[in-house]
């Protein structure tokens, strides 16, 4: 009983296992091919969900359905007016044929990568050599906002091109494209991410950006000196115009009340002109006189008169 028992739990353990292996998922991002002693027995399975394949003797192979990226080395390249530059380039790719992927290129994204990288850097150089820099780095002919400092100043224009990034990118997608299509693989998108002067140049520009900037801001500190030297000269004649005709209304103020105490002095001195004498002579007392200071007169002094006959 025992031994039949052991006996039926061997053959449901294997035909588990059996069926284990021979039922496989595929996901939303798998696109799968089964091979039989490494050759292909069916169409790309690309249906998620579970399926079914001879266990132990058929093999699953899943690919990626999803966009992949591949991501350039930046690469020292001439233009043709022979500038240096490197370029380093970017791309986003899908498998769209994984029977022919698994064909040519094993199913190996190491592989892919390579070969992408071989199609892409030679048709970037290409498309590269094929143009001007001015080119490779402008999309249009869109005109630079005005850096003039000055009315005598031409407005700053660039020299206008015929193709662009934007129109060599497409270039090289569609020369490549061609090329990578051999290997079940689809182009979906190349864009330049970035591109510099060799460092060899790059002091050379930098020198040539910063004197310009300079010469920029020379002139705008000149424009601006000047500016200051006309409102500080501006501002010392209104200073000057201003002091000039307080001093004239102070003259003018300090005339007539001259002539207002002279007339004063004169009327005082016409009706009665010994009592205007002892007026003055006493407020000359009070100017001349306090508890500090000494005075050695004579007896004929004037001081002295109201002094020794009061009356």
């Amino acid at each position: 009983m025992n031994r039949n028992l052991t006996a039926l739990g061997v053959i449901v353990l294997g035909v588990g296992f059996v069926l284990t292996s021979a039922i496989y998922t595929v996901t939303e991002i798998d696109q799968v091919i089964i091979t039989r002693f490494g050759e292909p027995v069916s169409d790309p399975i690309t249906e998620p969900g579970l399926h079914f394949r001879t266990p132990f003797v058929d093999t699953v192979n899943r690919f990626e359905k999803r966009f992949l990226e591949w991501d350039g080395v930046p690469n020292q390249v001439p233009t043709r007016d022979r500038r240096f530059i490197f370029v380093d380039t970017y791309a986003r790719w899908r498998i769209t044929d994984p029977l022919r992927y698994l064909e040519t290129l094993q199913g190996s994204e190491i592989t892919a990568q390579s070969r992408l990288a071989d199609i892409l850097d030679g048709e970037t150089r290409n498309a590269i050599a094929r143009h001007d820099l001015i080119e490779i780095v402008r999309t249009s002919n869109r005109q630079p906002a005005n850096t003039a400092v000055g009315p005598e100043d031409e407005p700053e224009t660039l020299e206008p091109i015929s193709t662009g990034r934007e129109e060599i990118t497409r270039e090289i997608l569609v020369a490549a494209t061609d090329a990578v299509s051999e290997y079940g693989i689809e182009l979906l998108d190349l864009q330049f991410k970035r591109i510099n002067y060799v460092p060899e140049v790059q002091q050379d520009v930098f020198a040539r950006m910063i004197a310009e900037r300079q010469r920029i801001a020379e002139e705008f500190r000149s424009e601006g000196q000047g500016e200051s030297a006309r409102i500080q000269g501006e501002r010392e004649r209104d200073l000057a115009q201003i002091q000039s005709e307080a001093f004239r209304a102070a003259e003018e103020l300090r005339g007539t009340a001259d002539a207002e105490a002279t007339s004063v002095y004169a009327d005082a001195y016409g009706s009665d002109a010994a009592f205007y004498a002892f007026t003055k002579s006493l407020e000359t007392y009070e100017r001349t006189m306090d508890p500090n200071t000494f005075f050695i007169l004579g007896t004929d002094s004037e001081l002295l008169r109201f002094l020794e006959n009061p009356r």
